[in-house]
């Protein structure tokens, strides 16, 4: 498969136009290298934790026979080791999500859609428990992580029923993580973090000292980066309706500096926290975006 038809590749806008969620994850991972991770908690425990479906190669001490006596179908008994880790997808649909900056971009919220489906269906095929948190200024919606085959399609199908809420906290779902995550594992947060830093960042770190690895995808448009319009606008927030009305080009300067320091705090927070940070803007790739977070790991892990 060559650059050009790998969807991991492709601008994300032209990615989305191929198929529903379901269809553009499954296209990325296609294209993506798997195996992203070894997990540093293989063997801590050795609990049952569920059935899965018998695959060839599974020692037969394992099968489960009353499940194949009931059912008919192979069954191999899994426990807490085999399933390497429990992994929660924390998605941001706050109104502040949902903005493009062009026509022929995603918005942040429909970028970050896609991008936890993906990172669902690798996680999932690795064997990793996933569940998700949607959240506005309330929890949304709330998928236990599992780890049997079914997950997947009630992943993708929560995933992609997300619209856009009100305002943001976060706070709120990050503390259900603590109530979701049985031992050590994942969390991944995504959201274009207009929040609240301190108290989002309190919690985050609550997560790293309980021992689970933290991941944070801040997502921008690109066109959040540099201010420009007309010599004069109005500008809306959209989760509070509050307007403002400014010359951008005599606040570009001021603007960019402001951007550039609030990702630059945020990463360097993350970094002293043991988080790992990912500055992503939603024309890049999907495949870049899980390859340098694969990465990243792989040098933790």
């Amino acid at each position: 498969m060559n650059a050009g038809s790998r969807p991991d590749l492709l601008d994300p806008f032209e990615v989305a136009q191929l198929g529903n969620i379901e269809m553009v994850a499954r296209g990325v991972v296609e294209g993506f290298l798997t195996g992203i991770h070894r997990s540093p908690f293989k063997g801590f425990s050795v609990e049952f934790a569920e059935n899965r479906p018998y695959q060839p190669g599974d020692e037969l001490r394992y099968v489960d026979w009353r499940m194949l006596a009931r059912s008919d179908r192979l069954f191999v008994k899994q426990y807490e080791e085999e399933t390497n880790l429990q992994s929660m997808l924390v998605l941001d649909a706050s109104a502040s999500m949902d903005w493009a900056g062009a026509d022929d971009r995603l918005t942040k919220l429909e970028y970050g859609k896609r991008l936890a489906a993906a990172l669902a269906l690798i996680l999932l095929g690795q064997r990793d428990a996933t569940g998700t948190i949607a959240f506005d200024d309330t929890i949304r919606a709330v998928v236990p992580a599992r780890a049997h085959q079914r997950q997947w399609w009630v992943l993708a199908r929560t995933i992609a029923g997300l619209t856009a809420g009100r305002g943001t906290a976060a706070e709120p779902a990050l503390r259900r993580v603590t109530d979701l995550l049985r031992r050590r594992g994942l969390v991944v947060l995504i959201s274009d973090l207009l929040l609240d830093r301190d108290l989002a960042l309190h919690v985050l770190q609550y997560l790293r000292h309980r021992g689970h690895q933290v991941v944070v995808f801040h997502l921008m448009d690109p066109a959040e980066l540099d201010l420009d319009g007309p010599p004069e606008a109005r500008f809306e927030d959209p989760e509070t309706g509050e307007l403002v009305v400014a010359r951008p080009r005599e606040l570009r300067q001021a603007y960019g500096a402001t951007v550039r320091q609030a990702v630059a705090d945020w990463r360097l927070q993350c970094q002293r926290g043991g988080i790992a940070y990912h500055h992503v803007l939603t024309d890049r790739p999907f495949g870049y975006v899980l390859r340098e977070a694969s990465a990243r790991r792989s040098r933790v892990a």
